[in-house]
């Protein structure tokens, strides 16, 4: 039997478990976090869905819709473009957040801040993927900030290169130009006319995985 399929499937929700529902509807509006629905019925089922700045997946907890103790959700990701300045912003709106850091140990950025494993700052190369800060819920739910700034291959689907927000895109035009001043440099230091070609060029390559044009 032939099992392939071509149907998207795509993973919009997570649900988290909670002990007070109104406590983290105050907690996850206060991150600034969109509040797509608060639904509550006669049965006492409510479901409360937010949804993080520039992503394309939820959040939903509330009464009467799971079974886990609360505070068990761990390692949630939170992928950003700038480590520092994301870690920055939510330390601004109160957040007990970790000092930015980075594994020395393969998996450390799972275990608890109190064991070995961490390095103190960001990857020393700011490596997509290898640098983290951790924050938690009122419950203990716990979240992963990770830099990612370059995808690995496979990782974007080949028909589409998008952002998830204006600050996102500007990061990315800052590396291409970053990158585009060097590409000049290489060859005499002449104004190129075609870096529109080049930019667009270098956006999609950085964001597939593939070969970054020189």
């Amino acid at each position: 039997m032939d099992t392939t399929t071509n149907a998207d499937l795509k993973l919009e929700v997570v649900v988290i478990p909670v002990a007070d529902v109104d406590r983290s509807k105050t907690f996850y509006a206060g991150l600034g976090w969109r509040l797509d629905a608060d639904f509550g019925f006669d049965n006492g089922f409510r479901v409360v869905q937010f949804t993080p700045p520039g992503s394309p997946a939820s959040i939903q907890f509330g009464t009467k819709i799971t079974n886990a103790e609360p505070g068990t959700a761990e390692g949630l990701y939170l992928v950003v473009a700038d480590i520092e300045a994301a870690r920055g912003e939510l330390a601004a709106m109160g957040v007990e957040i970790s000092a930015v850091f980075h594994p020395e140990a393969p998996g450390a950025q799972f275990a608890p801040a109190e064991r070995d494993g961490r390095g103190k700052g960001a990857d020393g190369e700011h490596a997509s993927y290898g640098s983290f800060a951790t924050f938690s819920d009122p419950d203990g739910n716990t979240y992963l900030l990770q830099e990612v700034t370059t995808r690995l291959p496979g990782r974007i689907e080949a028909t589409a290169t998008t952002f998830a927000s204006e600050a996102d895109l500007a990061k990315a035009l800052k590396r291409v130009a970053d990158a585009h001043g060097e590409h000049e440099a290489r060859n005499g230091g002449e104004y190129d006319e075609e870096w529109p070609v080049w930019y667009a060029a270098y956006l999609v390559a950085e964001q597939h995985g593939t070969e970054l044009p020189r």
